[in-house]
């Protein structure tokens, strides 16, 4: 049986996953080719230090998750901006991730232009995004 964290990690993964045609994947390394209609990373992040309740127990955790957005083409400004939009759109449609945590999250993106020798430019941002649960156990 997976964790709380794993489960909401899992839940968002499946989350940006369903953002078609763009690819997502979690935990892996930028790939050599960036697919035509963009790719997402999540990368499990952070959980941090919790709040603690003692009655009854509780660690709440404000778990800092990121999605590294990449975008490459000769119409990657618009196609950048796009795929941002529909992150958030996915994100504000699930705020509990299907009542697996409280709140999700995302700040706004910081984009950087990344040249690319022999090839066009990538645009890319790394997304933030705050996941809000509790847990009774801080390794379940």
């Amino acid at each position: 049986m997976p964790t709380s964290r794993e489960a909401i990690l899992a839940a968002l993964h499946a989350r940006l996953s369903a953002l078609l045609p763009a690819t997502a994947l979690r935990g892996d390394v930028l790939p050599e080719r960036v697919p035509a209609d963009g790719l997402l990373i999540l990368r499990d992040g952070e959980p941090g230090e919790p709040e603690v309740t003692l009655s009854p127990l509780a660690y709440h955790y404000q778990h800092r998750a990121e999605i590294e957005a990449v975008v490459q083409g000769d119409d990657r400004d618009t196609a950048f901006d796009t795929l941002t939009a529909s992150i958030g759109a996915a994100l504000a449609a699930a705020r509990t991730l299907g009542g697996l945590c409280d709140w999700v999250e995302a700040e706004a993106p910081r984009p950087v232009d990344l040249p690319v020798e022999g090839a066009a430019s990538l645009k890319a941002a790394v997304i933030p995004v705050v996941l809000h649960y509790s847990t009774a156990d801080p390794l379940a």
